[in-house]
C-alpha cells in the first residue's frame, strides 16, 4: 500500500506542479508524438498523442514531456519525462520529483546571489516536498476507505486528498506538526472539541443578524449554562491549534494575569474540519464555525481578518432585501450571520476572530446525503477501480434516461449551468454583487443523478460594482462601512472570469472531456451559445462582463506558482490579490468564429457540426 500511495502522490504532485509551470512560466512547444519519436528515437511507454518540449534555458536542459490528454481549458495529463542536455540523441528518462526541482532551479537561476530570492527558493522547495509527503501520508491512511466515494457533505469534504487542481503545492500545511494531522485535518477524518476562553465583555466586539445571539450559540457549542460563566465575561471559542499559539503571546499572558481573560481549556461538542481545515462542522448544530489557525495553506496564513467580519453581515442584509432567492431558488448563499472577536488597542486582529456560519447540512437534512463541492466532484478517483464522481453521475443519468453518455453529459452540464453559472452572472448584473465562486467554495446537491441546487460559501469573497455604488449604498447604508468592497467593473470582470470560469466552470468542462464523455469543444460552444442568449436578457453590469469574455483574447488567471515563487501571502497583499497571468481565452475564439459566420450570412444561433461531433483535439496552431 505505501508503494501505491507514493505512486499516486508523486503523480498528483507532478500533474499539479507541471501544469502550473506550463500555464504560468513557459507554454513550451507542442509536438505530435509520432513525429517527436522519429526525431529523437525515444519510444514513449504510454498512449500519448502529444509531447511537450520545454527549454530550461538557464540550466541548458531540454525536457520532453509525454501528454496523454491535452486540454483546452483545464489541465493536461502529463506522463513520462525525458531530459536532453548537450548531445541531441542523449535523451534520458527522469523522475518527476527531479523534474520539479529542475523547474524550480530554472525559475530562480537568474537570481543567484540574491538573498531574498534564495530564501524564497528554499520556501518553495520546502512547501513542494512537504505537500508531496503529506499527500502520500493521507493516501496511505485513506486508500481503502469506501467513504471517499460517498456524495455526503462531510464525506466529500474529507475526500480531497489531491487538493487544489490549480496549485503547485496543494497539500502544504505549514504549522501543523506531523503528529497533529490525525487530530485536525479533514483528510484524516479528525474530530475534536474547541478551546474556550472566558473574556471580559469590555474587550468584546460582536454582531448578529439572527434571533439567537452569538453568546447563546457559543454556549450551546460549549454545552454550558450562562449561570456557569462569570457574569462579566463571555465565552469565545478558538481552534486548539490557535489556542496553543495564543497562549504563547505576551499580550495574552498579560490579559490572563490581569484576569480579563480566563483560559477554560477544551470542552463542548466535537467538530469535524471541512475542506478549508479551519471551518468546522457539527452535524447536530444549525451553525458551522470559522476560526483562525496558525497554519499556511496554499498561499496564505489562514486567519480571519477584522475587516472581513462586518461585510459578510452587511452584504447579507443587502441580499435579504431583494427577491433574488425567490427568482432563483436553485442558487443559495450559505450566510455568515454572526461574529465575535476580542478588540485590543493597537491591534487589527487579536487572534480571536470567530465567524458563525449557517449549516444547511445538519444530520436531519436530506441534502447532506448528496451535496458535495465541485472540487470533490471533479477530483481524480482515489479508490482502485473507481471512476470520478462526475462520471459516475453521468453514467447513472445515461442509464436512467436511456440516452448515450454524450447526451447525458450535456444534460448534466445544462443542469449544472442552470444552478451554478447562470444565477451567479445574473446576481452580479442585477445587484452588483460578484462572488469568488471557485470550485471549493461551490457546493452542488445531486438529485436524480444531476445538479439540482447550488450553494455558495465564503461571505468574505465579495466584490461590489463601483458603477452601482450609489444605489447599493442607498439600498443598504451599512455598506458605507465597507467601501473597500467596491471595485471597478473591469477588475471585477477579471476576477470573476478567473473564479467562476477558469477555476469552477473550466474544471467541470475539463473533467467531462478528460473522462471521454463529451468534448471540451462541444461544451465550450454550448457555453458560448448560453452566454449569447443570456446577454440579451441582461441590462446591467453583467452585459459588460460577458462582453469582456467575448472580446478579450486572453483572460487573467491566478498564478499560484508565481505567487509562491515570490512568497506572497495574498491575504496580506494590497486588495488581497495574488499574482495573476494572462492565458488564452477560449470563449473569445468562439465569438470570433460566430462573428465571421454572421458576416458571411450564416445563422450563429445553431450549434455547429464541429461543436456537435468533433472530438477534443487541439491543433498545434491554437497552443
Amino acid at each position: 500500500m505505501p508503494h501505491t500511495a507514493n505512486r499516486l502522490a508523486e503523480n498528483a504532485s507532478f500533474q499539479a506542479f507541471a501544469n502550473c509551470y506550463i500555464r504560468e512560466v513557459d507554454p513550451g512547444v507542442w509536438h505530435i508524438a509520432d513525429n517527436w519519436q522519429r526525431q529523437t528515437g525515444i519510444s514513449l511507454e504510454h498512449d500519448e498523442p502529444y509531447v511537450l518540449e520545454l527549454q530550461l534555458i538557464e540550466l541548458g536542459i531540454t525536457l520532453g514531456i509525454g501528454v496523454s490528454y491535452r486540454s483546452i481549458v483545464g489541465r493536461h495529463l502529463v506522463t513520462n519525462v525525458y531530459r536532453k542536455q548537450q548531445n541531441p540523441w542523449d535523451w534520458q528518462r527522469v523522475d518527476s520529483v527531479s523534474v520539479i526541482v529542475m523547474m524550480i532551479d530554472n525559475i530562480y537561476a537568474k537570481s543567484q546571489g540574491n538573498r531574498k530570492a534564495a530564501s524564497q527558493k528554499l520556501e518553495l522547495l520546502n512547501r513542494t516536498l512537504e505537500s508531496h509527503q503529506i499527500m502520500q501520508e493521507y493516501l496511505v491512511q485513506r486508500q481503502n476507505d469506501s467513504a471517499l466515494d460517498h456524495l455526503g457533505f462531510i464525506e466529500s469534504e474529507q475526500s480531497l486528498l489531491f487538493g487544489h487542481w490549480l496549485h503547485p503545492t496543494p497539500k502544504s500545511r505549514q504549522g501543523i506538526h506531523s503528529w497533529q494531522h490525525k487530530n485536525y485535518t479533514p483528510e484524516l477524518k479528525a474530530s475534536f472539541a474547541l478551546h474556550f476562553f472566558a473574556v471580559s465583555r469590555q474587550l468584546l466586539q460582536q454582531n448578529s443578524l439572527i434571533e439567537q445571539s452569538v453568546e447563546q450559540i457559543i454556549n450551546q457549542i460549549a454545552e454550558v449554562d450562562c449561570d456557569a460563566i462569570d457574569v462579566d465575561k463571555q465565552l469565545v471559542p478558538v481552534h486548539p491549534l490557535q489556542a496553543h499559539w495564543l497562549q504563547h503571546q505576551d499580550y495574552i499572558q498579560q490579559l490572563l494575569r490581569e484576569g480579563l481573560i480566563e483560559d477554560l481549556g477544551v470542552m463542548g461538542k466535537k467538530f469535524t474540519p471541512t475542506s478549508s481545515v479551519r471551518t468546522l462542522y457539527c452535524a447536530e448544530l444549525n451553525y458551522m464555525i470559522k476560526l483562525s489557525i496558525p497554519v499556511k495553506i496554499t498561499n496564505s496564513l489562514r486567519k480571519n481578518k477584522a475587516h472581513e467580519l462586518e461585510p459578510g453581515l452587511n452584504v447579507g442584509k443587502l441580499l435579504a432585501q431583494s427577491d433574488f432567492s425567490e427568482k432563483y431558488p436553485q442558487f443559495a448563499m450559505i450566510e455568515d450571520p454572526a461574529y465575535i472577536t476580542v478588540k485590543l488597542p493597537g491591534m487589527q486582529e487579536s487572534g480571536f476572530e470567530t465567524i458563525i456560519r449557517q449549516n444547511p447540512f445538519t444530520e436531519n437534512a436530506i441534502n447532506q446525503r448528496a451535496t458535495l463541492s465541485i472540487a470533490a466532484l471533479v477530483q481524480e478517483p482515489i479508490l482502485a477501480g473507481c471512476k470520478t464522481k462526475l462520471t459516475q453521475q453521468v453514467e447513472a443519468l445515461a442509464q436512467e434516461q436511456k440516452k448515450s453518455l454524450n447526451t447525458a453529459a450535456q444534460l448534466w452540464f445544462d443542469c449544472y449551468w442552470h444552478c451554478a453559472i447562470d444565477p451567479a452572472i445574473r446576481l452580479y448584473d442585477s445587484h452588483g454583487v460578484a462572488l469568488e465562486a471557485h470550485q471549493q467554495n461551490s457546493l452542488i446537491t445531486i438529485s436524480n443523478n444531476r445538479p439540482s441546487q447550488y450553494y455558495y460559501r465564503d461571505n468574505q469573497g465579495f466584490y461590489l460594482s463601483q458603477s452601482m455604488r450609489e444605489q447599493l449604498l442607498q439600498r443598504e447604508p451599512s455598506l458605507n462601512q465597507n467601501l473597500d468592497l467596491f471595485y471597478d467593473d473591469d477588475a471585477i470582470a477579471d476576477r470573476v472570469g478567473y473564479y467562476l470560469f477558469i477555476n469552477q466552470l473550466f474544471s467541470v468542462i475539463s473533467r467531462l472531456g478528460q473522462d471521454g464523455l463529451v468534448s471540451e469543444l462541444a461544451l465550450l460552444e454550448r457555453c458560448y451559445r448560453k452566454l449569447t442568449q443570456l446577454k440579451t436578457e441582461l441590462n446591467g453590469v453583467g452585459v459588460h462582463f460577458i462582453e469582456q469574455l467575448f472580446n478579450k483574447a486572453t483572460i487573467p488567471c491566478k498564478a499560484n506558482l508565481l505567487t509562491r515563487v515570490e512568497d506572497v501571502d495574498e491575504l496580506e497583499a494590497e486588495q488581497e490579490l495574488a499574482v495573476y497571468t494572462d492565458i488564452r481565452n477560449p470563449i473569445f475564439d468562439f465569438h470570433q468564429k460566430a462573428m465571421s459566420r454572421l458576416k458571411a450570412g450564416d445563422d450563429v444561433g445553431e450549434e455547429t457540426e464541429e461543436g456537435k461531433n468533433k472530438e477534443n483535439e487541439v491543433t498545434l496552431e491554437s497552443a
